[in-house]
């Protein structure tokens, strides 16, 4: 990705440690939730993986259709899931973004500066780019405290904790939209 160095490492620590918190998820006696946590730690180690500024390392030519190949079949994996509900629409469209920018990144010549004259923002990225700061902004609303529960019972598993999982959503939102704007 293009941008200051700065951001880009602090991109990569976010997405990394929301990859490692969604690992952490996959402990979940649910289900639904490891499936669910296991695709977003894809997404999040992905994305601290395309973060890594190119000044650092930069991988070679091969490496984005890779990339393109395993968020495509997350995307897949994610459209068979959207029959079971439409939670998983957000999956789909995060994967899609994912192989985006790796066609992008694979058709953009090394070390490419991207220079954006007057043609503006791309369609695709600024569709995108609107998906996900509504997203961002929707997920921050939720994270509000709500009144407590009063049927609590117990502490609740790290894995299942709904908040933390809203929590570590929003964050790849963040990423994401830093990513495009990147783009």
């Amino acid at each position: 990705m293009h941008g200051p160095v700065s951001t880009a490492w602090l991109l990569v620590a976010l997405c990394a440690a929301t990859g490692a918190y969604c690992l952490l998820r996959m402990r979940s006696g649910v289900v639904e939730q490891r499936w669910a946590a296991g695709g977003e730690a894809l997404m999040g180690f992905g994305m601290a993986a395309m973060a890594v500024p190119a000044a650092v390392f930069t991988p070679p030519r091969w490496a984005w259709p890779v990339y393109a190949a395993v968020f495509g079949a997350a995307a897949l994996r994610a459209l068979w899931a959207v029959r079971g509900g439409p939670h998983h629409l957000h999956h789909l469209v995060g994967s899609a973004a994912m192989v985006y920018m790796a066609v992008a990144m694979a058709d953009a010549p090394p070390a490419a500066h991207h220079v954006h004259g007057g043609t503006g923002v791309p369609l695709l990225t600024g569709t995108l780019l609107l998906y996900f700061t509504g997203y961002v902004l929707l997920s921050g609303a939720r994270l509000v405290p709500a009144a407590a529960s009063a049927g609590a019972t117990g502490p609740v598993p790290w894995g299942d904790r709904p908040e933390l999982a809203r929590a570590c959503r929003l964050s790849m939102g963040i990423g994401m939209v830093a990513m495009l704007l990147a783009m």
